[in-house]
């Protein structure tokens, strides 16, 4: 059972609304946003909850045990608030939201009822729906160490040890053509072996876009291809930052980056085939021995 301060329990034996609900969202840049479905701007812990931006909580559900509960938030997207190109540039993926019942006859009367997380945020016009899941998804979250044939670091984190500040897997160039959308080319991209790229990350550094992050597709000579259109069109003279990719073979670790020795995978492992395999006289490596002499 929740516990609520005394005022708002007094606030609410008293059969009058005076409830709004806040919503406080922490990105993971450490930006804090409030939003409030009132009808004015209610500030409290040093954060204010605009009205502006239209917010409005839609379905919810609570789930038993380690079950996922959540719900979804919709509003309007907005310069000063929620912007498209914020949302489509992955700002708000992973964001914390808490969210608070307030008296805002007395914004000391409030209490939290409920953390989440953003999950997957649909767009339509100028709208937007975002789906909030519950604490509990944090469970569905790998940990540990996965024990798989692929390298299970990311190319340039502590655990590869490959520097992706080399001029060799990173390039820092201009947009000289585009399709406005998911097509780049660039000179600075010239010389580099081909699919360097591929799986890699580009960050623009200037323009619309500055500061949103993408994955690259396809690379191929002078040109990039992405998986996803940033939130504003891509134009030449955009400045960007892309770098080198890794599909987490053992052959491209030790062949591209000379890296083998940090190699987090175990390439050695027999697959779902092989174990699967029935045993038949006369097969190879059926007699106990290594399967790689």
């Amino acid at each position: 059972m929740r516990a609520l301060p005394a005022s708002l329990s007094a606030a609410l034996a008293t059969g009058a609304t005076t409830l709004a609900r806040c919503w406080r969202i922490t990105r993971r840049d450490g930006l804090v946003l409030g939003f409030t479905d009132h009808d004015r701007d209610l500030v409290f812990d040093g954060v204010t909850h605009a009205a502006a931006a239209g917010l409005e909580a839609a379905d919810s559900e609570s789930q038993l045990g380690f079950a996922v509960g959540g719900g979804e938030v919709a509003g309007a997207l907005a310069a000063g608030s929620l912007s498209e190109a914020d949302l489509a540039g992955g700002l708000f993926d992973g964001a914390a939201v808490d969210l608070w019942l307030v008296d805002w006859s007395d914004l000391g009367s409030r209490v939290l009822l409920d953390g989440f997380t953003i999950g997957e945020v649909r767009r339509a016009d100028a709208a937007f729906t975002a789906e909030l899941r519950g604490l509990g998804q944090r469970f569905d979250d790998p940990r540990g160490r996965a024990f798989q044939p692929a390298c299970a670091a990311d190319l340039g984190d502590a655990r590869c040890g490959v520097s992706l500040a080399d001029p060799r897997w990173r390039a820092d160039g201009i947009v000289q053509g585009t399709d406005g959308r998911v097509f780049i080319e660039a000179g600075a991209l010239a010389g580099f072996e081909p699919d360097l790229f591929a799986g890699g990350r580009l960050v623009f550094t200037s323009g619309d876009n500055v500061g949103a992050a993408g994955a690259v597709k396809a690379h191929d000579g002078g040109s990039l291809t992405l998986w996803q259109a940033p939130g504003a069109p891509i134009l030449p003279g955009d400045g960007f930052t892309v770098t080198a990719g890794c599909d987490k073979r053992l052959e491209t670790c030790a062949g591209r980056f000379g890296n083998v020795v940090n190699f987090r995978g175990f390439p050695h492992m027999p697959g779902n085939d092989f174990l699967l395999r029935v045993a038949r006289n006369g097969d190879p490596a059926m007699d106990g021995g290594s399967l790689f002499r």
